[in-house]
């Protein structure tokens, strides 16, 4: 399956972490040669590459950490200041390694807002796709210097998970610092052992299975997982491989058994559901009976004012929202019909009664289920 799943690929979207990247004294000029090598292979077969690629903030406070001025990064200001150092540098380097190689990179660099937006997000899937008819390599990563908490992806596994859907692609390949996913962190259990491949990625207990994160990176295997179920449901495959291993991009791409391969979903969700689930943060919570928990995952149904128990947050109209149950388990996400304050008076209502209490002419569903991802990674 896993040769089947990587020989039909042709628009692939590739994640590279700082932990790859990086040196003791910033970007390690060897692996990005190694890597515009390999990316340069799998173009030259008819691929599409759109690089994710970390390294930004690494590269910077390789540079002026060097200085009397600078001793540690940390916090937003100082992060988002070494990020402006080094996304230069990291993108010269991406430059001269593929133009070596006869290949054009783009620099992209996006922020949620630009995913969120309908129209941003399709002048950004056009973009794209005229790089990738140029046959050029966009090279992405987070607005760092401008971007504001509400408007992280948090990580590049997130920023790449997201892209998937932009670019329309049908791959995901991470590469990290570890040579896949393991049963248990290596580092606390002696027995884990390396998984080739996952079978059912919604079956698996992420928080159990993984902690920690790398020196100079912000992720983790978590967040790699995390970026891998939401390909899942995009009905992507994904590949973790260790990018510090030679030529493993390609001979991964060969059928070669390294890494872990996690498999997609049979059945795929829609991109609009996609990116109403991920293009933004939960601002708020709906708790919710157990015959509302029900009607939503077993009937298909949408969420009424009816079944809500519980109202947690301050949002507006359209604003998306966690739907957990009396046990706390999140069941999903969704765009609300309704304010918080109002959602507050009417929860438990009939629509009789909710007319009563806002006035006639309101919606009938508190969530409406073309608005609305079950079982969202969140």
């Amino acid at each position: 399956m896993r040769r089947q799943w990587l020989a039909k690929a042709r628009r692939v979207v590739v994640k590279v972490g700082s932990a790859v990247l990086t040196g003791k004294t910033g970007i390690d000029d060897a692996v990005i040669e190694q890597l515009a090598d390999q990316i340069s292979q799998l173009m030259a077969r008819g691929l599409q590459v759109a690089l994710v690629s970390s390294g930004a903030v690494a590269a910077g406070r390789g540079v002026i950490c060097t200085s009397e001025k600078c001793r540690v990064i940390k916090g937003m200001p100082d992060r988002q200041a070494a990020s402006a150092v080094g996304q230069s540098r990291l993108m010269h380097a991406y430059d001269q390694a593929f133009a070596r190689r006869g290949i054009v990179t783009a620099q992209l660099l996006l922020t949620r807002d630009d995913l969120r937006s309908p129209r941003r997000f399709l002048n950004a899937r056009n973009t794209f796709g005229v790089l990738f008819n140029w046959g050029a390599v966009p090279v992405v990563n987070e607005n760092d210097t401008v971007v504001v908490e509400e408007l992280e992806f948090g990580d590049n596994d997130t920023l790449a998970a997201l892209l998937l859907n932009v670019v329309e692609g049908d791959l995901l390949v991470n590469l990290t610092s570890a040579d896949g996913v393991y049963t248990a962190n290596p580092a606390d259990d002696p027995d884990a052992r390396r998984l080739d491949h996952i079978d059912d990625i919604d079956a698996l207990n992420l928080e159990a299975m993984c902690s920690g994160k790398t020196a100079v990176g912000t992720g983790g295997m978590y967040s790699k997982l995390r970026a891998a179920r939401r390909a899942a449901q995009l009905g992507a495959p994904t590949l973790i491989v260790s990018g510090r291993i030679s030529g493993a991009l390609v001979r991964a791409m060969d059928g070669e058994a390294l890494g872990t391969f996690i498999v997609p979903h049979d059945k795929s969700i829609p991109q609009r559901k996609y990116r109403l689930a991920y293009n933004a943060v939960p601002v708020g919570t709906l708790t919710v009976d157990n015959g509302a928990a029900n009607a939503l995952t077993t009937n298909g149904k949408s969420l009424l004012p009816i079944g809500i128990r519980g109202v947690e947050g301050s949002f507006g109209r359209g604003a998306l929202v966690r739907i957990c149950g009396l046990d706390g388990r999140c069941l999903g996400v969704g765009l609300v019909n309704y304010r918080a304050q109002d959602l507050r008076k009417i929860m438990g209502k009939k629509l009789a009664d909710i007319e009563a209490v806002l006035g006639p002419g309101l919606y009938e569903e508190a969530v409406h289920r073309n608005n609305m991802l079950l079982d969202a990674a969140l």
